[in-house]
């Protein structure tokens, strides 16, 4: 499990007006700068209990808190783990990541990662993303598959990660949902912060990092909804979260609601046995990333690439048309 610590700091006269990147770099020993920014970024950093932006200015009397890791040793060794590889130039690769691989090391996890997997592949990567994520441009949540761009040369990422910023990099998922959406499309606008009871986990908040979520229904179960689902921005456990919040958590989510709490939801006891068999043919959330298009950064070509979904979503859309 991961180790935090909190810092606790009060902001003097002396230090009004600065950047609160600039302030906590000054203030926290053997921290960079950048890291700090990426605490900043996971909303990790609060000032006056609301969390902000690395370019906030502070002012005297403010109270800031830190929640930090503990720092770990951590060192990468290449892995030689299988890669389902789509498409690989000298500048970036594109993966289908397969549900139960985690894409870098981190909070106890040093190996059996994409990130291993990669330096066993590549030898040399992006090292934009810092030393535990080199190459990754964005990420998948170890139990959601499918497609994803690695960078492996630094043009490449901070290209990726422009179009990223901009919003003009397309990633389509496809989702199951609990209960049939009552709209045939939608759009959920909001901020997304961490849990306060659970770290781990994201909710919708009255401050945080906006997230933007367009869905649209493909098709209609019992008690099921099949979306196809476009990120408008890349928050943590943003679809999750997204649609616990709306009362449609993913099939299957262990940890937004989407397995047996949702049972006692359903009207008869057949839904409920139909349910259950159901859940028995994925033990992770119904979510994956179906469909993946960028520029390509060096070149300039427009990238194009669509992933099928695996074998348990595919048996659990198979149980549902049977039983139509």
């Amino acid at each position: 499990m991961q180790s935090w610590k909190t810092i606790s700091l009060t902001v003097t006269e002396a230090d009004a007006n600065l950047r609160i990147d600039k302030y906590l770099h000054s203030q926290i020993p053997n921290i960079s700068r950048a890291f700090i920014q990426k605490l900043i970024d996971r909303e990790l950093v609060l000032v006056n209990a609301r969390s902000v932006k690395a370019s906030f200015k502070i002012s005297p009397g403010d109270t800031i808190q830190v929640e930090m890791p503990e720092a770990e040793v951590t060192e990468i060794i290449p892995e030689n783990i299988p890669l389902d590889i789509r498409f690989e130039d000298e500048h970036l690769l594109v993966i289908n990541k397969p549900a139960g691989l985690v894409v870098h090391p981190g909070a106890g996890i040093h190996s059996g990662t994409l990130v291993n997997a990669l330096m066993y592949h590549c030898r040399d990567l992006s090292g934009v993303g810092g030393r535990l994520r080199p190459g990754i441009v964005h990420r998948l949540d170890k139990n959601t598959s499918g497609l994803l761009v690695v960078a492996k040369s630094d043009p490449a990422h901070l290209g990726l990660t422009q179009q990223l910023s901009q919003k003009k990099m397309v990633r389509e998922y496809l989702a199951l949902v609990w209960r049939v959406m009552e709209e045939d499309q939608g759009k959920i606008d909001s901020f997304l912060g961490r849990s306060k009871k659970d770290r781990t986990k994201f909710v919708v908040a009255k401050s945080g990092r906006q997230a933007l979520t367009y869905y649209k229904v493909l098709k209609n179960y019992r008690f099921l909804s099949y979306l196809s689902v476009i990120l408008g921005t890349g928050r943590t456990h943003q679809i999750r979260a997204h649609m616990n919040y709306l009362h449609h958590p993913v099939f299957g989510d262990p940890e937004y609601h989407g397995r047996g709490k949702q049972l006692g939801q359903l009207k008869t006891n057949e839904e409920k046995i139909f349910a259950r068999e159901l859940l028995n043919l994925i033990s992770r959330q119904a979510l994956h990333a179906y469909k993946l298009k960028f520029i390509h950064p060096v070149t300039g070509q427009e990238m194009s690439f669509e992933q099928p979904i695996p074998k348990d979503m595919q048996d659990v859309l198979d149980a549902l048309e049977t039983s139509q």
